[in-house]
């Protein structure tokens, strides 16, 4: 993903060497607050809470907020926490421009070869805490009853959360563009259309039997749901034409 324009720093600062989940965790809070999840002046959750919910130690997030700071992007106030301090006005191009010329059916083809592949890894690789923070987010979807843009953010965190457990830095970048590219205009009028009260509560079946295939480390179920997901989405995409 293309750097995120913020605050000019001295020539000769030079960012530090990061840990593989440190990065993973700087582009998965940096998406949140590109994508205004955290507005402008917002206070962010605590580190104690962003290492519940992410599945990540405390150090590990207090790194990825030095980053974050670093970047412009937050700002660090003694006793009161980390605020954030992006302007999305500021910026002439979206952080992600290459999400702008991104069709519909070109997402579906990457998708269709990051996703199954993407719940295969996370299986293998993803420790209790992760898949307890995973759990999280089902909860939080299980709650959404009428707000079809509640829960397509949380759709969304539930997947980056699937990416974050693969432990690979390049594959969440990757998806992390994905995620941008789902929200470009085309989406939020087929949502609208199609994510009933009636849809939400299939959709927050489905994710339930998604998280338990991968609490008990069920490969196969698990890819084939997120086949059938993807086969959902063409679905709707097709109607939306």
């Amino acid at each position: 993903m293309p750097a995120i324009l913020g605050r000019a720093t001295a020539p000769s600062q030079a960012e530090p060497v990061l840990g593989a989940t440190v990065r993973a965790l700087v582009e998965t809070l940096t998406t949140r607050i590109v994508s205004q999840e955290y507005g402008s002046d917002e206070r962010l959750p605590s580190e104690r809470q962003l290492a519940q919910e992410l599945g990540v130690a405390r150090n590990t997030v207090r790194e990825a907020l030095d980053q974050l700071e670093f970047k412009g992007l937050i700002r660090r106030r003694a006793g009161s926490g980390s605020f954030v301090t992006y302007d999305p006005h500021g910026l002439s191009e979206s952080a992600a421009p290459v999400a702008n010329e991104t069709g519909p059916l070109q997402l579906q083809v990457v998708r269709g070869i990051l996703e199954p592949e993407m719940v295969r890894l996370a299986i293998i690789s993803m420790p209790p805490r992760q898949i307890e923070a995973l759990g999280a987010v089902l909860s939080r979807m299980e709650a959404v009853q009428a707000d079809a843009g509640a829960f397509t953010r949380l759709e969304e965190e539930f997947h980056r959360q699937i990416a974050l457990g693969t432990g690979n830095p390049l594959l969440i970048a990757c998806y992390n563009l994905v995620i941008d590219a789902r929200r470009q205009s085309f989406r939020a009028p087929m949502y609208r259309r199609h994510l009933t009260p009636s849809r939400i509560a299939a959709y927050q079946r489905a994710y339930n039997a998604l998280f338990n295939a991968i609490a008990a480390r069920d490969i196969e179920e698990a890819t084939e749901f997120m086949k059938l997901a993807l086969i959902e989405d063409q679905k709707l995409l097709t109607q939306a034409d």
